[in-house]
């Protein structure tokens, strides 16, 4: 029987290898909320530093507290959004080369990112939220590790895809 040749490494190596990021941010991310809900009680704040704070809220919506106030049907259109998101994500990244690093990297991110987001509605039927950041009066939407992971994911890939453009109109 001919032995067969052997498939060059290299080529096999998918953007699967960036999981680990996405775990590593899960795990964080899951922590820091476990540390929100031993610490603090709702709406309870403290300073870190000037424009800086860690409050516990709870919100029921997506991001910007979208659709909070609605009666509940949100928790799973956010979360199959985020489910059906997560395994295209999957798909994509076992699909590109490992080579395509910095997609690869972007991929990851919003994957811990809606995964991160998933774990809180399915067991609080909410996600925690508890950075706030404030300028005044004036206090952005509070956000978690999740949305920060899925918001550097996001301008990566838009990062990504214009100096792809570029470099296209160069060549």
């Amino acid at each position: 029987m001919p032995k067969q040749p052997k498939p060059d490494f290299q080529k096999r190596l998918s953007g699967l290898q960036f999981l680990w990021l996405s775990l590593l941010l899960i795990i964080i991310d899951q922590a820091t909320k476990q540390w929100v809900l031993s610490a603090f009680e709702l709406y309870e704040s403290i300073e870190i530093m000037p424009y800086l704070n860690f409050t516990y809220v709870q919100n029921f919506g997506a991001a910007f507290s979208f659709l909070s106030d609605q009666s509940g049907w949100q928790r799973w259109l956010f979360t199959a959004l985020a489910v059906a998101v997560s395994v295209i994500l999957l798909v994509w990244l076992r699909r590109n080369p490992v080579g395509m690093w910095r997609q690869n990297l972007a991929f990851s991110l919003i994957l811990a990112g809606a995964v991160g987001n998933v774990i809180d509605r399915l067991m609080y039927g909410y996600v925690i939220d508890f950075i706030d950041v404030y300028v005044d009066n004036w206090h952005w939407p509070a956000f978690n590790v999740a949305d920060m992971a899925i918001t550097c994911g996001a301008i990566l890939m838009l990062l990504e895809a214009f100096f792809e453009q570029r470099q296209e109109q160069r060549a």
